[in-house]
């Protein structure tokens, strides 16, 4: 029996379309692995991927940061007790930004701090300690970089002559705040807050606070007026630091050129100083002087950072003469188109504090009989307001003669408020008794009109002038001044109230405020902040 052949059977139809499928899968995962590893080239067209991978928002910095725009360097102290809410506000401050143009000798010795390293980082702050606080914002951060953060490391050899004050574009504007919100913020409106932290240094403690100024060695037995904090409105000032200050200074001669008010000042800042010294015996006056009111010069050194803080006797800024009447006798004359004989030292400083004005208001110069003077011609009769004019117009003149702006830093230190009831310094005005600031008043807005003299000048200058507008900061403190407590009183013998001093401060006490001003402008300088310091 035949057997019968069957004809092949055809392959299974799943099979032929799992061999078409197989291609097609693996070339599929293959585009797919391009899409993967290609994503960097991929990303601008396909948003699909954009979604799906898409990055986090970058960290806000520190500057940018709601919670932080107060510039605070650290973390905060007890919250402080303020004496007033008075927010009236006082004239407004000159805003001149420090003029460094481009293209200067990077070999330069002779340049004040702020420079900037090749990499952009700031020299002078290379080893610079870290600043304790003041802020009232536990949530604060420390800033970390120039643009708009402070670096502060450890261990770097911070001698480097090579800086300058703020670097800052043709047209004025300075570098390291392109593309930041710039923080507006007047050192000047606040007000006082208690702060049991204060004083930055004790009582007693400082050798240099002449006898006029050491109220509590003469007696005064309150306390309370030392316990004080000057609190701005709009941000906190860095807590003050001695050895962070003399770090800024090495190299450098920081000079006050004045009054007695000025002596006030160049005492207070000579007692904040030595508080960052280990050595006390590191710091001395170069000619062996002890500061007195008959001395009208002096320098002090501190070894380790070979810089030196001078003071600089010039009761009006210009010239003071002397002119033989028809009796054959001397009067005093005042040129006021000629600068002071002292101004050839003022040449050699780094850092230069002006002022005048308390010899303005009293005695041959209010009353301007045969006294100004301009050219060789004496005016029979001349006004004293307008003396004051024409004798800061010959300042400014000189300032921007002899200043330079790319390696020296100019302050002038505003009128300082007095506070004599019933009388002048020399017709009975005293302020005996006062133990505290003033809450509140007409007194807090006062301001003279040689301060909007001063604002006139200072604004048409071509060298920038920071302005220490203190005249508000002190309308507060009628508690402040010596008093009765100008002289050391012998065991059992009365105090005498008959002159009472209602225009200088005790030491410590309110010009120790003037120079955390001065400290916080070269802080917030350097942090790269346009932050109103004027």
């Amino acid at each position: 029996m035949a057997t019968a052949t069957l004809p092949p059977s055809p392959p299974p139809r799943n099979k032929n379309l799992l061999h078409c499928i197989t291609p097609i899968l693996f070339f599929s995962f293959f585009l797919f692995t391009i899409f993967i590893f290609s994503k960097r080239a991929l990303e601008p067209s396909f948003s699909l991927y954009t979604d799906l991978f898409s990055q986090p928002p970058p960290l806000s910095s520190p500057s940018s940061s709601p919670a932080n725009s107060h510039m605070s360097l650290a973390s905060a102290p007890p919250t402080p007790t303020p004496i007033s809410q008075n927010k009236s506000s006082a004239p407004k401050n000159i805003n001149g930004e420090l003029s460094v143009e481009n293209g200067e000798d990077p070999d330069d010795k002779n340049q004040s701090f702020g420079g900037m390293d090749g990499n952009g980082s700031d020299s002078s702050l290379a080893s610079a300690p870290t600043h304790t606080p003041i802020s009232q914002n536990n949530n604060s951060s420390a800033p970390k970089s120039i643009n708009g953060q402070l670096s502060v490391e450890n261990g770097e050899d911070p001698d480097d002559k090579n800086q300058s004050f703020g670097e800052l574009n043709g047209d004025g504007s300075d570098s390291s705040l392109e593309g930041e919100k710039a923080l507006e913020c007047d050192l000047y409106m606040g007000t006082w807050v208690k702060d049991e932290g204060y004083p930055i240094y004790k009582q007693g403690a400082c050798p240099y606070v002449d006898e006029g100024y050491d109220c509590q060695n003469n007696g005064r037995g309150d306390s309370n007026y030392l316990n004080w904090r000057w609190k701005p409105e709009s941000c906190d000032l860095p807590r003050f630091n001695a050895a962070d200050f003399l770090m800024r200074l090495r190299g450098k001669r920081l000079m006050l050129v004045g009054d007695s008010m000025n002596r006030n000042q160049f005492e207070s800042i000579l007692c904040l100083l030595r508080e960052g010294l280990p050595d006390k015996s590191r710091m001395y006056e170069v000619h062996g002087h002890k500061i007195s009111k008959g001395r009208g010069y002096f320098v002090f050194k501190f070894e380790d950072y070979n810089c030196t803080v001078e003071f600089v006797r010039s009761h009006f800024l210009v010239k003071e003469g002397v002119r033989i009447n028809g009796q054959g006798n001397t009067n005093p004359t005042l040129s006021i188109d000629q600068i002071d004989k002292t101004a050839k030292r003022w040449k050699r400083a780094d850092i230069l504090v002006f002022n005048t004005g308390h010899w303005w208001t009293h005695g041959k110069t209010a009353r301007g009989k045969n006294y100004y003077k301009e050219g060789d011609y004496i005016y029979p009769k001349f006004d004293s307001v307008e003396a004051y004019r024409r004798a800061l117009k010959t300042w400014a003149n000189w300032i921007d003669k002899n200043v330079n702006p790319k390696k020296q830093l100019v302050f002038y230190r505003g009128y300082s408020s007095a506070h004599f009831r019933g009388g002048d310094w020399d017709s009975g005005g005293s302020c005996n008794g006062e133990t505290e600031p003033v809450l509140s008043g007409a007194i807090l807005n006062n301001y003279p009109l040689k301060m909007k003299i001063v604002e006139e000048v200072v604004k048409e200058m071509k060298v920038p002038v920071r302005l220490l507008n203190v005249t508000r900061l002190t309308n507060f403190r009628k508690d402040g001044h010596p008093s009765v407590y100008g002289k050391k009183v012998i065991a059992g013998q009365k105090v005498s109230t008959r002159r009472q001093d209602c225009s200088h401060w005790c030491l410590p006490g309110v010009p120790d405020a003037w120079n955390e001003l001065i400290y916080a402008t070269l802080v917030f300088q350097q942090i790269g902040s346009k932050t109103k310091i004027q």
